[in-house]
């Protein structure tokens, strides 16, 4: 699976910001692949953002963007998406798209990444 993030921005706090991830090489869907953001700023480890199953039954967001991000897929599009609203300097990161197995915030059971797009949030 390959995939490629895109959306990424400047923008100022409070403002919103969407994110896509196009996946190409296998149907998401079709194998049942749990599509999740990531994000990581310089010389921090990388943190999980949000993810979402194969069906978009279940999801799963980190505390402090939970109200504020929607993460969204379209199995027939191959895609996932990140919706941002009231964005928070805090959030400046360089965001990745990840395709893993099963819905988890472990880093390891992600074995695809996208090449990941900038976001940076002014205040």
């Amino acid at each position: 699976v390959q995939l490629q993030a895109s959306g990424g921005g400047l923008v100022q706090a409070g403002n919103s910001l969407s994110l896509s991830c196009a996946a190409s090489g296998r149907t998401v869907g079709t194998y049942a692949y749990v599509m999740a953001w990531w994000r990581q700023v310089p010389g921090k480890d990388r943190e999980f953002v949000a993810a979402i199953s194969y069906d978009g039954g279940d999801s799963d967001y980190l505390d402090s963007v939970k109200g504020r991000f929607t993460i969204s897929r379209d199995n027939a599009k191959n895609t996932a998406s990140l919706q941002m609203r009231n964005l928070k300097p805090e959030d400046t990161a360089v965001y990745y798209c990840a395709v893993g197995g099963i819905l988890t915030r472990y880093f390891s059971e992600y074995h695809y990444w996208g090449q990941g797009t900038l976001v940076t949030v002014s205040s």
